[in-house]
């Protein structure tokens, strides 16, 4: 889809197009404003009444204001590139500012886990070195374990074998009472064997035990290190981020200042440009105002279908109110913009004589058409954008004779004639006069 990228106006009752800007750039044309005021004396037309004429004089000052106003707030190519340029260095400082922002936001999550793993691993190590205290006071437990073993049953053995003892006191029993106490001495000797024995695989089983709980501890000691080694690199690796992304911040920072700075020239440089434009507008105003107040004659009557298109093609953008495309302020679109390809032949939509014609950086090629009276007010057309003409300055057309061709020269985006029908100075809604 073409976009074109055209001055805003609006009309006045001075007939001078009027264009509209945000309030921020007034406190730049006071000295504009001032030069507009003494204008006024020299543009007024005389009316036949003295409150009427102050009247006029008022809206022409306002409207002289406004004009201004908006001179400052057009783009052109350059500034249309400066903007995106701009806007685009605004884009990416948002996006690098939330790139550092979540990168910040993960290092201290990462910081966070960091110190809690750090806190699992010195637990690991300390139930580390508590197993192998238990495991050497296990083993010594043991070792005095076996020591006493070793020694009661030595003891026990220095009076001979226990069984044999017992069978030879089993024999020497002179009554069962005396059997009953041999028999219950037998049990003792067992007794303190087997509980030396028992006391010594318990000692044994609680050691493997103790060993198991060391290799539990160095292996969940191991892990520890392995994740406290792995986050460590997603640690090294998030604050190279981090640090990546401050610097992105910083350098869009300079991007978006340069953005900034260089819009702001092209910007000056589009004022001028309009500047120029509208003092060579203000030239041709005049002459359309002399040629209404000196008009004699012409068209009486209806002017609804009176004219031609202006070129084969659809009304793209119509005259009215709209969205400034690059400063989305509400302004005025002084004419229709027809969509049509390059090269495209532009009739005269009625007879009359070419005005005058020039090259603006604003408005590209364009052509004035001056159609004479109609009822009573002079009634001129503007060509816009063309890429070439095909009558000069003074030159007399007919109805449907072709006078230039379509073109995108000047503000524009895209092939297309810009058609601004003024009456008396004054552009009207041009969709009323086909």
């Amino acid at each position: 889809m073409r976009v074109t990228v055209e001055p805003f106006t609006s009309p006045n009752t001075e007939g001078r197009p009027v264009r509209f800007f945000p309030r921020t750039a007034r406190h730049r044309l006071v000295a504009a404003s001032a030069a507009c005021t003494v204008a006024v004396g020299a543009l007024a037309v005389p009316l036949a009444h003295a409150d009427d004429h102050l009247k006029h004089r008022q809206h022409h000052v306002q409207s002289q204001i406004r004009s201004a106003h908006h001179d400052l707030d057009e783009s052109s190519a350059q500034l249309r590139r400066a903007t995106a340029r701009l806007a685009g260095a605004k884009a990416d400082l948002t996006s690098a500012k939330r790139e550092l922002s979540a990168v910040r936001t993960k290092l201290a999550a990462a910081r966070l886990y960091d110190r809690q793993m750090q806190a699992k691993l010195n637990a690991a190590i300390a139930r580390l070195e508590n197993a192998r205290t238990d495991l050497a006071e296990g083993q010594q437990a043991l070792d005095e374990q076996r020591l006493h073993v070793t020694s009661t049953i030595t003891s026990i053995y220095e009076e001979g074998d226990p069984q044999l003892l017992a069978f030879s006191a089993l024999l020497d029993a002179q009554n069962p009472a005396d059997l009953t106490r041999r028999m219950e001495m037998k049990n003792v000797i067992v007794g303190r064997e087997t509980r030396a024995y028992a006391d010594l695989h318990a000692a044994e089983v609680l050691l493997k035990v103790r060993e198991n709980e060391v290799q539990a501890a160095k292996d969940d000691v191991a892990v520890q290190r392995q994740a406290a080694a792995e986050h460590l690199v997603t640690m090294e690796d998030l604050t190279r981020q981090s640090v990546a992304a401050t610097a992105r911040v910083r350098a869009t920072v300079l991007s978006a200042r340069s953005a900034r700075q260089a819009a702001t020239e092209v910007r000056r440089h589009d004022q001028a440009q309009l500047a120029q434009l509208k003092r060579r507008e203000e030239k041709i105003r005049q002459r359309i105002l002399a040629a209404a107040r000196h008009a004699r004659g012409g068209y009486h009557g209806d002017t609804g279908g009176i004219l031609l298109h202006p070129v084969n093609g659809p009304i793209t953008s119509p005259f009215g109110y709209r969205m400034h495309p690059i400063y989305h302020y509400w302004g005025l679109h002084d004419g229709d913009d027809f969509g049509a390809g390059c090269g495209q032949p532009l009739y005269a939509v009625s007879g009359g004589s070419v005005m005058s014609e020039y090259y603006s950086s604003v408005w590209g090629n364009r052509l004035y058409l001056n159609l004479g009276s109609f009822n009573g007010k002079n009634v001129t057309v503007i060509y816009n954008h063309l890429t070439s003409y095909r009558v000069g300055p003074g030159a007399r057309v007919g109805r449907g004779d072709v006078v230039g061709y379509v073109g995108t020269t000047g503000w524009s985006t895209g092939c297309h004639l810009h058609f601004t029908v003024m009456v008396n100075g004054t552009p009207v809604n041009p969709t009323k006069w086909f």
